[in-house]
């Protein structure tokens, strides 16, 4: 576990945790938009250490440390979180068509499990809308890597999930650094099961078709068996895929530490955070056995410390994404976690 400096603590204490979970997200991201105003003079004490430079999936990634989607849906905050010390966002999750998500209240705060259950529901302006603003921030010389992450509209049926999807890809991918087929949101009625392999396969041929050199991943959930992970990894393998992203929310409740009514009242979605660590861990190295080292995992779920972001490098992560945690840790998580991984380095721990 790794605690957020004392006067973030405070702020968070008394401040932050008694507003509503999402009026708290929005005005956080109103200050990261306005960041790359004072960029030069804040990056100068977040960019990470040029010793943490990775090349993954053809790009040159400043740190391997990066945004989960979901916590910048709409591409507005790509630069800031860029000067926050991120070596790469991923946007969206993005549909075709601009929906409104799920109604509110919508995202709850397990604080003793450090945890969030969201059931957002793909809340955003559309892949037509987002599109313009990838495009700008795309050109700038100086940003982080930009992943995109694209999903199934709730309004088209399930059946009709591959020209929705490639609807998203067509108009967002000329403008990604990569992009991420989800599949395992469980906040999108039948999108879980999309990931049945006579569903998945065509869906991930058709995306990458699509994409064209822009690589492909998939994000999995961490519900599924390994012997589901093992098979999918192989379809990845099979279609050429460049990577997997393990792993999105669970619906699992197991282990929690925050009373059984609190959660209750908190009701469906899916839980990130700490909680998540051990499966999403898991699934990792089930990944990393079954796929080669060419191809890229991004491993997500429970990441809170630079102590984590090592282990799931060490267990065989080309990139490793955070999210929940920004919440209990504030601004400077990304600066804590690459000064962390660089003293690491320095100590002479392989982080490959």
């Amino acid at each position: 576990m790794s605690r957020p400096p004392a006067l973030y603590g405070l702020v968070f204490r008394f401040v932050l945790s008694r507003l509503d979970p999402e009026r708290a997200h929005h005005l956080a991201m109103r200050v990261i938009r306005a960041l790359p105003v004072a960029g030069p003079l804040v990056r100068a004490l977040t960019r990470p250490d040029p010793s943490l430079a990775v090349r993954a999936l053809g790009l040159e990634f400043a740190s391997p440390f990066g945004v989960a989607a979901g916590f910048d849906k709409d591409a507005h905050g790509i630069r800031g979180l860029g000067v926050l010390g991120f070596g790469h966002v991923e946007v969206g999750t993005v549909t075709a068509l601009a929906q409104p998500g799920n109604p509110r209240p919508r995202l709850f705060r397990l604080i003793p499990d450090r945890a969030v259950i969201n059931r957002m529901g793909f809340n955003n302006a559309g892949a037509e809308a987002i599109a313009p603003r990838l495009r700008r921030e795309a050109g700038r010389r100086i940003r982080p890597v930009i992943g995109v992450n694209i999903g199934k509209s709730r309004a088209v049926a399930v059946d009709d999930a591959i020209a929705d999807y490639l609807t998203s890809a067509r108009l967002l991918a000329p403008h990604a650094d990569y992009l991420v087929v989800n599949v395992s949101s469980p906040n999108t009625p039948g999108l879980r099961g999309l990931q049945e392999l006579d569903r998945l396969e065509p869906l991930l041929d058709a995306v990458r078709d699509a994409a064209g050199t822009v690589p492909v991943l998939v994000k999995i959930a961490p519900d599924l068996t390994d012997e589901q992970t093992r098979r999918i990894a192989g379809l990845v393998v099979r279609l050429g895929l460049a990577g997997v992203v393990a792993t999105n929310t669970t619906l699992s409740r197991e282990g929690l530490v925050t009373s059984r009514d609190a959660v209750a009242a908190a009701g469906e979605g899916g839980l990130s955070g700490a909680p998540l660590a051990t499966r999403s861990l898991e699934l990792l190295r089930v990944l990393r056995t079954e796929l080669p080292d060419e191809v890229c995992i991004v491993s997500v779920g429970g990441v809170e410390s630079a102590a984590d972001v090592a282990e799931r490098l060490a267990a065989g992560a080309t990139l490793v994404q955070g999210y929940t945690a920004f919440l209990y840790q504030g601004p400077g998580w990304a600066r804590r976690v690459n000064r962390g991984l660089k003293a690491a380095l320095r100590k002479g721990t392989d982080l490959s």
